[in-house]
């Protein structure tokens, strides 16, 4: 029997980023149609930021097929790539393409925080662990599951499989700049795909990039860094986030009390610290948790029930540097206002380089190929690059607290 069986003609999704996505393989259509990729319907790529870019509503399901897409053109269309790679190794790293997010909470990375575990072994729990996945996987290749898994983990056996996925240079960082540039209506993320692709070439099992693509590797660091400070890390974004910590802060000291509403069965095992089955863990989308906030807004605890109603309503907290003076003057002010600092103050710490120049034995930096055959890390290759690496950490650093307040602080 052919393992590796083609569907019976090409599946194509429209898509409004790469404007059509392939499928001909019959894994990777029954991948797509189970219910942990469909779960990703039900949860929106960029966390928080959809509170401030009104058409942010993208989720993690197109996001996946896209890096899924990028990944398909990469082992059919990067000739270097196609030829160093048996059917068997594109399947599997397609797959890992698909599944990479599969594992993602609500909200994306502010959940990952709530729940304690990453939604890296999440994913790795459903590939090896659930049973459709897994039975899906291995009913085409058997250990194709661990594979698959091994590529996410970076620990494949052919280095070269998950530096197509996620590493400097990547087909989730691809799609997610250029995807989350359209739903913001933003410019930030956008980058030459295309000639990135173009210039693709593999030297010992290492994704390089010809010299001739040094200009578009630099379009695209930019693109990655502003797109960091306008998007990802956008203050209402982040004020979005910090009151769902705190609400799951509250609601976790409530059940210490003996006080948990019982209103929403879905969050006990999550609020209780227990490790999530996956079957737990399944039902938690943003569907249900909206569902969740909605009825917590209407519970007894007034703290709990106003946390629900800004996380509803975009009551969103207001914000200002987080020197340990301002610290202080809110912290007293919400106080004597009747706000619990506990929950109505929070401190956000992010910072960011615009490229690393990590070891290049760990398969994460990007390298060039000179005209004259020599591999260079890109910031040797680039001037432009070499002055961002020698530039110093950017830092923003806030303290958020609800807007009521901030006419006391002036």
């Amino acid at each position: 029997m052919n393992t590796f069986r083609r569907t019976d003609e090409v599946k194509v999704l429209r898509d409004p980023v790469h404007s059509h996505i392939q499928v001909e393989y019959e894994v990777i259509w029954k991948l797509i149609n189970s219910a942990w990729v469909q779960r990703m319907r039900r949860i929106r790529q960029l966390g928080g930021a959809f509170m401030v870019y009104h058409t942010a509503d993208h989720t993690r399901f197109s996001h996946s097929l896209g890096v899924y897409e990028i990944v398909r053109r990469m082992v059919t269309e990067v000739p270097d790539i196609a030829s160093a790679l048996t059917e068997k190794e594109k399947i599997t790293v397609m797959a890992a393409a698909l599944l990479h997010d599969v594992g993602h909470g609500p909200y994306s990375h502010a959940f990952e925080e709530v729940v304690g575990e990453s939604h890296e072994l999440f994913t790795c729990r459903i590939i090896e662990e659930d049973p459709e996945i897994r039975g899906i996987l291995e009913e085409t290749a058997q250990g194709l599951s661990a594979d698959v898994a091994d590529v996410i983990r970076h620990k494949s056996k052919n280095p070269l499989l998950p530096q197509l996925v996620s590493g400097q240079l990547d087909a989730d960082r691809m799609d997610y700049l250029l995807r989350d540039a359209y739903f913001t209506g933003t410019s930030y993320g956008r980058f030459d795909l295309e000639r990135i692709l173009r210039t693709m070439r593999v030297s010992d099992d290492l994704v390089v990039l010809k010299e001739s693509g040094v200009y578009a590797i630099e379009n695209y660091v930019m693109a990655r860094y502003h797109s960091y400070w306008q998007i990802y890390y956008h203050p209402g974004a982040r004020s979005f986030e910090c009151m769902l910590r705190s609400l799951f802060k509250r609601l976790r000291d409530l059940c210490r009390e003996g006080k948990l509403p019982r209103s929403i069965p879905e969050f006990k095992p999550l609020i209780e610290g227990k490790k999530l089955s996956l079957s737990e863990y399944f039902v938690l989308d943003e569907y249900a948790c909206s569902y969740a906030f909605e009825v917590l807004s209407r519970c007894k605890d007034p703290i709990t029930a106003d946390l629900s109603a800004r996380l509803l309503n975009r009551g969103l907290f207001d914000y200002m540097e987080a020197s340990a003076l301002n610290i202080r003057k809110v912290s007293r002010i919400l106080e004597q206002h009747g706000y619990d600092p506990a929950y109505y103050l929070a401190k956000d710490d992010v910072g960011q380089r615009v490229y690393i120049p990590y070891r290049v034995s760990a398969g994460n930096a990007i390298r060039v190929r000179l005209h004259g055959g020599k591999i260079e890390e890109l910031s040797q290759a680039s001037n432009i690059v070499a002055s961002l690496v020698k530039g110093r950490t950017l830092r923003d650093d806030r303290i958020y607290f609800p807007k009521e307040i901030r006419e006391f602080l002036k």
